[in-house]
């Protein structure tokens, strides 16, 4: 049985677009520090028979090299299904639960609760993997093996293996797996940072339990965040393709001419189910700093700025009095964060990051995630519309950069007329909900004047984004410039309300 998993998204003239992450799965962790994936490979390509790229649009030395690194990955799931609620990552349908989120807008389809069997059977979902080292080091999607209770690893050749979890990443959605076996045909790490859009590329991996598959397309765009990972410091800076992925594809490879990889492929843009014209791959970059830190420490250790941002558009442009309408506002601050005691401030835009581009806030996340706890960063800015400069930042650990300046988006919140707070344990089983932000108090403001929503209103998402944090709902609400729809619902009550108005 092929799962896979579903995330929507409509704009404002109600299309229905659908993200689907192609399989799910399970968590544990075991270190394994003095070894490097890259290091690994180097050692071990020296000794392999040396190909040569001949610069011509010719998929079969790719298809050759790929093909024999790329494995079947089934992951088995004894636990009962859960319901689908609000972002909970729950890769398995039933027709209802299809039909439910089609219709996401109407709020009686949320009232229907899954019923599972007594004895439900164990449900076997597909996917695929990359071997990175001779020694059995694959790497995969974290929402492939999360919850799984047994992971098999089928190779090329069809020899099975059972896979234990060395670590995970729910952040990046990457996930880092083991075979005792040695010898291994595995993949080279390519250089993502150096593709460029139009370049040549291959997807291997096993689409609907078809093993060995290969497709080729273009890269269509660079740095994409398409709002599938719902995880607080989610980063999502994915290379867009037109290379044919379906379900059963997530963790595999994408991979150049040459035959080297730059991205694990995770998910489709496709209103059907199955590919209907755009994937998206990891950048190879994160997979390198990701598996590497999972195989040395069993955790992903990230710097930290301690910093709230958002894209920026040309209402801030204006706003900001300047003339370009890219970079990455900063829009909030950590008292003791790395990027406060650097001289950042909020309203600040940054333009690079080590002398890197950061048009975006994918592109801004992805450069820093890269780097570690105590490493410095030069930090490119433009402040009160002109005025640039460039300041150094010593990243920190996360705990170091919790709390938050109290003076920051205060204009925001005060011209709705509303005071959130994250919803507690003791909420979660109030409202029935996973996550959300309560409205504790309302005063004059947009909401007042233009609903008749409550205290005690716990806001679920705002156009059709999930939010959790404040963070999130400044992000959401800061990107639209016109309007904006805020869905929730009260304590106790199964209805989901929606509310529209303008800004």
């Amino acid at each position: 049985m092929t799962t896979f998993r579903k995330i929507n998204s409509y704009s404002q003239a109600v299309f229905l677009f659908f993200l689907f992450l192609l399989v799910q799965g399970c968590h544990a962790q075991d270190k394994n520090s003095g070894k490097n994936i890259e290091d690994i490979q180097n050692s071990a390509s020296k000794t392999a028979a040396k190909v040569s790229y001949t610069g011509n649009v010719d998929f079969k030395m790719a298809a050759k090299i790929a093909t024999p690194g790329v494995v079947n990955i089934k992951c088995t799931f004894n636990r009962q299904r859960q319901e689908f609620e609000n972002g909970d990552n729950n890769d398995f349908y039933d027709l209802n639960e299809l039909f439910k989120k089609f219709f996401r807008q109407d709020p009686m389809f949320r009232e229907y609760k899954y019923q599972p069997n007594e004895n439900p059977e164990p449900i076997i979902g597909s996917a695929s993997g990359v071997i990175l080292t001779p020694d059995g080091y694959i790497v995969t999607n974290n929402h492939v093996v999360k919850d799984a209770d047994k992971i098999e690893v089928t190779l090329f050749d069809g020899r099975s293996y059972l896979a234990k979890i060395i670590g995970t990443d729910p952040q990046t959605d990457l996930a880092l797996i083991k075979i005792e076996e040695q010898n291994l045909s595995f993949i080279l790490f390519g250089d993502s940072d150096t593709i460029e859009v139009g370049e040549w590329v291959v997807a291997v991996g096993n689409p609907f339990n078809l093993a060995s598959t290969v497709t080729a397309g273009i890269v269509s765009a660079k740095a994409r965040n398409i709002n599938i990972l719902s995880n607080q410091g989610a980063i999502e800076s994915f290379i867009q393709t037109d290379a044919a992925v379906n379900p059963g594809n997530s963790g595999g490879a994408l991979v150049t001419l040459e035959g080297k990889l730059i991205g694990i492929n995770t998910a489709i843009a496709t209103p059907t189910g199955a590919y209907a014209g755009y994937s998206f791959a990891i950048p190879v970059d994160i997979v390198k700093k990701v598996t590497n830190d999972l195989m040395k420490y069993g955790e992903v250790q990230r710097g930290y700025l301690g910093i709230g941002i958002r894209d920026m558009n040309s209402s801030l442009a204006k706003e900001l009095n300047m003339e370009r309408a890219n970079g990455v506002y900063v829009d909030t601050l950590s008292v003791n964060g790395a990027a406060y005691e650097a001289g950042v401030r909020v309203k600040d835009v940054i333009i690079k990051i080590d002398n890197i581009e950061t048009n975006t806030t994918s592109q801004f996340q992805e450069i820093v995630m890269r780097k570690h706890p105590g490493e410095k960063v030069t930090i490119t800015l433009i402040r009160n519309g002109k005025e640039q400069k460039q300041l150094i930042a010593t990243l920190k650990k996360q705990e170091a950069s919790t709390q938050m300046m109290k003076n920051v988006n205060t204009d925001l919140l005060k011209n709705l007329g509303i005071t959130l707070e994250e919803i507690t344990k003791e909420d979660q089983k109030k409202y029935d909900l996973k996550a959300g932000l309560k409205i504790t108090k309302i005063t004059e403001g947009k909401i007042k004047a233009y609903t008749d929503i409550r205290e005690g209103f716990v806001i679920t998402a705002v156009n059709n984004k999930p939010v959790s944090t404040l963070k999130s709902f400044m992000d959401a609400v800061g990107s639209k410039s016109r309007g904006i729809m805020i869905e929730g619902k009260y304590a106790n009550k199964p209805t989901y309300y929606f509310y529209a108005f303008g800004l």
